[in-house]
């Protein structure tokens, strides 16, 4: 059983994953402290007082579309430049 852990320790390929693991955790979170922000913050307001864009309220538009595409760039981004092809192979199968 230690051995097996020593090997996972030692493996840069787990080391890759956690961190693309907590990226994606960071995007998660980035989404839903902005959606909750535009959607409770900009939606607290009397119906009577909202502004509207697009035919949509103002909270519903920015915490539902514009969010929503900022999260895809954001996911996009991330995949093209922070995270990294890794084999899945073993390491000493050939």
């Amino acid at each position: 059983m230690k051995q097996n852990q020593k090997a996972f320790q030692d493996d840069p390929r787990y080391r890759v994953a956690n961190r693309e693991a907590l990226i994606g955790v960071g995007l998660v979170i980035l989404n839903f402290i902005l959606w909750y922000g535009f959607a409770y913050g900009l939606g607290s307001k009397p119906v009577a007082e909202y502004s509207y864009i697009w035919g949509l309220p103002a909270w519903f538009f920015y915490s539902c579309i514009l969010v929503t595409a900022l999260i895809l760039v954001l996911v996009i981004l991330a995949v093209v430049f922070l995270f990294k092809e890794v084999p899945f192979d073993e390491e000493g199968e050939q």
